[in-house]
């Protein structure tokens, strides 16, 4: 089982995928710790969201790889991938679909005050889920960058609210 999590920055997706990785013993594949682990170290002030994308789209070439020998172990995989996009949600869709894999969604639809709050005391704490600070600039960035899913994404979904 493939396990789609999605919901704009500070919604509790890494908080929900740990959760949720107790429930179901499956694996965890989070983009923030693998951006604070393979590519921020390397980031330069001039590098943009290009350059980021282009390092996910690798990584997840190695994490499709590895959830597809999850599935032969019968274990969940838990996708922490942000799946910020329609499309980019669909690309996994369509990844577990063409092997006959189950998945679902699981949206985090919480407040952006509620999420604002949350980002910055995790920026604060720095807690077991912080990876990176998240500016007010980034923050605001992924408000026009997130799309909500749709209401036939949702369909059988887990919708989980404040």
């Amino acid at each position: 089982m493939l396990h789609l999590i999605a919901g704009n920055t500070g919604s509790g997706k890494t908080t929900y995928s740990n959760e949720l990785k107790k429930k179901t013993k499956g694996v965890i594949f989070s983009i923030d710790t693998w951006n604070s682990t393979l590519f921020l170290p390397d980031k330069i002030e001039t590098d943009g969201l290009e350059w980021f994308l282009e390092r996910i789209e690798r990584a997840e070439e190695i994490i499709l790889n590895v959830v597809a020998q999850l599935e032969e172990s019968n274990t969940d995989a838990i996708l922490d991938l942000g799946l910020s996009k329609f499309e980019h949600r669909e690309k996994f869709r369509t990844f577990a679909a063409s092997h006959g894999y189950e998945n679902t969604l699981h949206f985090l639809d919480i407040s952006k005050e509620t999420r604002w709050q949350r980002v910055q005391q995790r920026n604060t704490e720095k807690g077991a889920t912080f990876e990176f600070e998240v500016t007010k600039e980034n923050f605001n960035f992924m408000e026009t960058w997130f799309e909500k899913p749709t209401e036939n994404e949702l369909k059988g979904s887990v919708i989980i609210t404040e």
